[in-house]
């Protein structure tokens, strides 16, 4: 009989039978070559292999990256969602994926894999160097976080946004470069407000934005994510607070029923104010609101393209 306190103990095989017991087997005999200049490229043998490819690379790459933002917090390290590609030619079979990740890794030790355009664009070239290809494209998709003050009590929290960028490299000094924001607002419906005896529905509405930005933008002078954070949160019935006492409460509530808003308004007004913007050049805006008594969201976009207007 075991004492009180005292545990069963299984006689255990040792770990070697335990691996051969679940299907470990020992290695076979090595034939083939252990260096890699003996080794077999297949990616890098010439053939006809029928067409060209737009783009090879890999995706779902999430990796640490600085953000540098003119709001507190001033910097910050996010995780970024990267895809990395290029183009492949009819007469390659593939590309060499390890170097896309050796150029990530490479920029993250040298404290150079910032959010900042001009890093972005440098490791791009960079990458298509490192290829052997005369194009390379980085996606980057990452939360960006900024603080907010309560409009009464001056209680600060961190509110968050999607962030997007897009940098496409074609040599020799070729730079196509897209940037997006997706951020949450408040409307108020004015149809609500306009029948009703008194009070009005409001939602939760999500400004989605894609911009291409003017080859002369100069980052130096302007936040990129602070001018699409203020084109959607300045024309909404009221921003969204992290921290709100009574009396913000009652501000944010009574600025919301002051300034009623449809999803098609949201767009138009956002549209105008990144159209007036000369480092803007075509955008994309979507407004989806969550709404508070339908089932089903409302949805509105805009296309504007300044070059073909």
């Amino acid at each position: 009989m075991m004492n009180k306190g005292q545990l069963n103990q299984r006689i255990m095989p040792d770990k070697a039978e335990r691996h051969r017991l679940f299907g470990s087997v020992k290695a076979g005999e090595k034939t083939k070559p252990e260096k890699k200049e003996e080794m077999a490229d297949l990616q890098n043998k010439q053939a006809n292999y029928l067409f060209k490819l737009d783009a090879v690379g890999i995706t779902n790459v999430k990796h640490p990256i600085q953000i540098n933002s003119q709001l507190i917090p001033n910097q910050q390290s996010s995780i970024g969602n990267f895809t990395f590609t290029s183009t492949v030619e009819q007469s390659n079979k593939g590309t060499n994926m390890s170097r896309f990740t050796e150029q990530l890794h490479e920029f993250y030790q040298n404290k150079c894999l910032t959010l900042e355009l001009g890093n972005l664009k440098q490791f791009t070239k960079q990458l298509a160097q490192r290829l052997k290809t005369p194009d390379a494209k980085l996606e980057i998709k990452l939360p960006w976080f900024y603080e907010r003050k309560g409009p009464s009590s001056n209680l600060a929290g961190l509110n968050h946004a999607e962030l997007m960028v897009t940098v496409s490299y074609n040599e020799p000094e070729q730079f196509h470069i897209m940037v997006g924001l997706n951020a949450m607002i408040t409307t108020l419906c004015p149809c609500s407000k306009e029948i009703s005896e008194y009070s009005a529905h409001n939602q939760r509405g999500e400004v989605r934005m894609e911009v291409e930005l003017s080859p002369s933008f100069d980052e130096s002078k302007t936040d990129w994510k602070v001018l699409l954070l203020e084109a959607a949160e300045s024309n909404a019935s009221a921003r969204i607070h992290p921290v709100l006492k009574r009396p913000d409460e009652k501000m944010v509530t009574e600025q919301a029923y002051e300034n009623p808003r449809f999803v098609e308004d949201m767009v138009r007004l956002v549209a105008a104010d990144l159209y007036e913007s000369e480092q803007i050049i075509a955008f994309h805006v979507t407004c989806q609101n969550h709404e508070s008594i339908h089932l089903h969201d409302a949805i509105a976009s805009i296309t504007i393209d300044k070059r073909t207007e």
